[in-house]
């Protein structure tokens, strides 16, 4: 099966969101898919962030994670992800915290100050970086379609959806239809 990035992939509004909603239907087994499992797809990312993310102007030209910080960086996929669902769902504990500075220290370790380009996953650890630290937290949500994480930039933090155009018209599609199979059956 073929996957591209496109700007939808990108609807998290921060590069760690993005990041960490790179697993699709995560709580669902068996139905679970980690776009990162091909590594063309992981380096595939950078080039794609690079056009769309919303933090694309904050760290410069991403370059792709290299093979030997694979897992590093996938520790940080998870402790992101743990973290700031955990502070959306309000669970958030002590050690979601520390697992994810953790994380994130481990690659900031690793890269030494570069100019113009900067490895992705360096570029993903100081966004959580900067998220954890962030003065409106309750702008960060859950999409209720399909359970991504989200920055609501919205002036009126009424943003429901990860993406309008795909899970809001999802969502209400959805519920035209359970409407009339109800009015069909009544």
């Amino acid at each position: 099966m073929t996957f591209s990035w496109t700007q939808h992939r990108f609807s998290g509004g921060a590069l760690a969101l993005d990041v960490a909603n790179s697993v699709i239907l995560r709580f669902d087994a068996e139905r679970r898919i980690d776009r990162y499992a091909d590594p063309v797809a992981m380096r595939d990312f950078a080039t794609a962030a690079n056009r769309f993310s919303a933090e694309k102007e904050l760290f410069g030209t991403l370059e792709p994670v290299t093979p030997e910080n694979h897992a590093a960086f996938l520790d940080l996929r998870e402790a992101t992800d743990r973290h700031f669902r955990a502070g959306v769902l309000g669970t958030s504990t002590a050690e979601d915290l520390a697992d994810l500075l953790d994380a994130a220290s481990v690659i900031i370790r690793r890269h030494k100050a570069r100019t113009g380009r900067t490895p992705l996953d360096d570029a993903t650890a100081r966004s959580a970086l900067v998220l954890a630290t962030f003065e409106e937290p309750e702008r960060l949500k859950i999409c209720p379609n399909c359970q991504w994480l989200f920055l609501d930039r919205s002036r009126n933090r009424s943003r429901t959806w990860c993406d309008m155009t795909v899970c809001g018209n999802r969502m209400k599609a959805n519920r035209h239809y359970q409407r009339q199979k109800k009015e069909l059956t009544a």
